[in-house]
């Protein structure tokens, strides 16, 4: 019978399961123990790594979860807080044994099948079955997958949702044009397309052709270069995807506001790097005051769901794209837009969904894609951006562009396809400027290298590390000789195979006493960082305002000790700060006479900002790529320039640093090719951690052989 107050069926009826939470924390403390064990036994397997992964993923999650339980006592919630802590303190930890490591907690690092299996498993060991959602890249597709805990919908979002009945755009309206199967329905194409802009320069940019310039109208006291008012013209003109990638410090922010206007593409949607949001909010006030603009911050509790224009970064872009994806843009701009490249990042994933998204329920949207690098290592870094616009699926060029390829009447194996390719992706619109061409007052720039001795204890340290590093790959090689199938006879070096052991040594787990060539080059970067902070010194002190650029924490801290210790005034940006102290800091060097030195992190300041009123600079540490140098040194050089520009960089003489120099700027040659065109021959696409693992042994091997 049934007690009084109960209905006689609720006795039987399964209630749903509360989730477990003390299960997920006791999954989580289990497996990052187990990671900490293997990290102390001196080297961590693969699937450790993966463990690692996953560990930090979930416990991302669950943090977010905890904090946003309304449910849960404020004890309750302040213990699981610690208990979530003490994970990410032994994660830390684990991290600083291996710092391979911390590539693996990225936003856009890599989330393998390996890694998505493992966290289903954990899930499901939690009690929580029923919450796992995939997260290896989905096929993109027009319905965004639904919310996760992360995701929030911002109340001010709501009101306006509420307040517009008719927000749900008509599907109907978009038009549909499929592809017929015609003459190339057969033919695998993608290769062949990013191959024309290797094979088929001819000489000729990548630039669409452009309009003659309109009376395009601007607020009082600014005015648009020509260049800029060809690509307003062309957005007025009806075109609505483009690629600017003019060469940085050109004004694209300026051309992307305005165009959008131009457009009437309202609401705009503009995903831009965390160390820009408030500079596009700046320039949207700026060009187009008439249309508000609002910046999403965190859960974006703050936001004005009303704006015009929305600008997000892409750190944050999980927790909104949801609802992002149903507010009914007319417009998107990707900023920075090589940011994307990994397509099986996250920020891709969401990036090419809003894309998906805004597509398939609104008329010609305007979408740009902004970036003054969109190579960095490699031809196929056009394929996600080419995405996001709308040109090509994963498999093959989508309806418009398939049109234009067939109404060339030719094949890949015909005479003039790879000219004639290239053309038609051009005019998809690409727009492709040099400041050469359409900037000719701003002056020249210039890179200087500072060979510098390190003849200190540390610095034979570092030698000898070098030539350990050497050792290593010389006896990897000549094992991998003893054990190849007999009869395999290689007169001299086996470059196949020397590229196969520079392989293998990248991709293994460095054990806590291995060095590795990240670990080297982060040494030499501490090694050099006071004399490179010497010289900014003597600069500030001769040529008046200096940035120095470095990699790493630990080097910028060097730095501004030593300014610190010669009472120079220095203003630093890095990526821990807020956005409003790191704008700030932005601010005082720029309006400040007194601040001489704007100290910054490569990856916080080397994009989306204005530091014009120096004209030298100091890089400290070396990038990975041509395309970040550039970007940092760009900073300086760009429209409001006045003074020769010239890029200082520090290199550590007998050391692999020079043999990375050699790398950097023999990859500088693959923009040129494919979008300036430059007869200048492209080095390998491989990474350059690669290259420089490679050069390293065939030097050794060399020298072998000469002795």
């Amino acid at each position: 019978m049934a007690k009084r107050g109960q209905s006689p069926s609720s006795t039987t009826r399964t209630s749903p399961r509360r989730v477990r939470n003390d299960g997920i924390m006791s999954v989580l403390a289990r497996a990052v123990r187990e990671v900490e064990a293997g990290a102390q036994r001196g080297r961590l397997t693969p699937s450790a790594r993966t463990k690692f992964q996953v560990v930090a993923l979930l416990a991302r999650e669950e943090r977010l979860r905890v904090k946003a339980d309304a449910t849960s006592t404020e004890s309750h919630r302040a213990e699981q807080l610690k208990r979530l802590d003490g994970i990410g303190t032994i994660l830390a930890q684990t991290a600083a044994r291996d710092t391979s490591l911390l590539s693996l907690l990225a936003e856009d690092s890599e989330v393998t099948d390996a890694a998505t299996i493992l966290k289903s498993d954990m899930m499901r060991a939690a009690g929580r079955e029923e919450e796992v959602k995939p997260t290896a890249a989905p096929p993109v597709s027009t319905t965004i997958a639904p919310a996760s805990e992360r995701q929030v919908v911002p109340k001010s979002v709501v009101a306006r949702q509420l307040a517009n009945p008719f927000l749900t755009p008509d599907f109907a309206a978009v038009e549909r044009r499929e592809p017929q199967s015609r003459r190339l329905a057969t033919w695998e194409l993608l290769g062949p397309l990013f191959s024309s802009f290797e094979r088929a320069a001819g000489g000729s940019s990548a630039c669409m052709t452009l309009p003659e310039p309109a009376d395009t109208k601007v607020p009082k006291g600014l005015t648009l270069m020509r260049h800029q008012a060809e690509l307003v013209a062309a957005a007025e003109d009806g075109h609505r995807t483009f690629l600017l990638a003019d060469e940085p410090g050109l004004g694209k922010t300026a051309e992307a506001l305005l165009a959008a206007q131009a457009a009437n593409a309202y609401p705009l949607l503009v995903v831009v790097p965390n160390v820009v949001k408030t500079n596009w909010a700046r320039e949207a006030e700026l060009w187009t005051p008439g249309r508000p603009a609002t910046v999403i911050h965190g859960n974006g509790d703050a936001i004005d769901g009303f704006a015009d224009i929305v600008i997000v970064n892409y750190e944050v872009l999980d927790r909104h794209v949801g609802w992002l994806g149903d507010l009914g843009f007319r417009g998107m701009v990707l900023d920075e837009a090589h940011f994307i490249k990994n397509k099986k990042s996250q920020r891709s994933q969401h990036v090419l969904q809003l894309s998906e998204r805004i597509r398939a329920r609104t008329p010609r949207p305007l979408l740009m894609a902004l970036t003054g690098t969109p190579l960095i290592n490699d031809i196929d870094d056009f394929r996600a951006i080419w995405q996001f616009l709308g040109w090509i699926d994963d498999k093959k060029p989508l309806a418009e562009l398939m049109h234009s390829l067939e109404d060339t009447g030719l094949t890949p194996v015909d005479n003039g396809f790879y000219s004639a390719a290239r053309g038609r992706v051009i005019e998809m619109g690409i727009v492709r400027r040099r400041k050469v061409d359409v900037a000719s007052d701003i002056p020249a720039r210039r890179i200087a290298d500072l060979p510098v001795e390190l003849d200190d204890e540390v610095g034979r340290s570092i030698r000898e590390a070098e030539r350990e590093l050497a050792r290593r790959l010389v006896s990897r090689y000549d094992k991998a000789l003893e054990t190849r199938s007999a009869g395999v006879v290689v007169d001299g070096i086996d470059h196949e195979l020397v590229r196969r052991v520079a392989t293998w040594e990248r991709e293994d787990s460095s054990s806590k006493t291995d060095e590795n060539v990240f670990s080297m080059m982060r040494r030499i970067g501490q090694a050099k960082a006071g004399l490179a902070a010497d010289y900014t010194a003597q600069l500030a002190h001769s040529v008046g305002k200096v940035v120095f650029f470095a990699k790493h924490v630990d080097v910028m801290d060097t730095a501004e000790e030593t300014f610190k210790a010669r009472g120079i005034r220095y203003a630093s940006i890095r990526g821990d700060q807020t956005t409003a102290v790191r704008q700030r800091n932005i601010d005082a060097f720029v309006d400040d006479p007194e601040v001489a030195v704007a100290v910054c992190s490569l990856t916080a300041a080397g994009v989306g900002i204005n530091l014009q009123v120096a004209s030298n600079i100091v890089l400290a540490e070396l990038s990975w790529t041509d395309a970040e140098q550039t970007q940092a040194i760009d900073r300086v050089h760009r429209i409001g320039q006045a003074e020769p520009v010239t890029a200082w960089r520090i290199i550590a003489s007998q050391t692999i640093d020079t043999k990375i120099v050699e790398l950097i700027d023999s990859k500088a040659g693959l923009a040129a090719r494919a979008l300036d065109g430059s007869d200048e021959e492209i080095a390998s696409s491989s990474d350059m951690q690669l290259e420089a693992l490679v050069l390293l042994l065939t030097e050794a091997l060399g020298e072998r052989i000469a002795d």
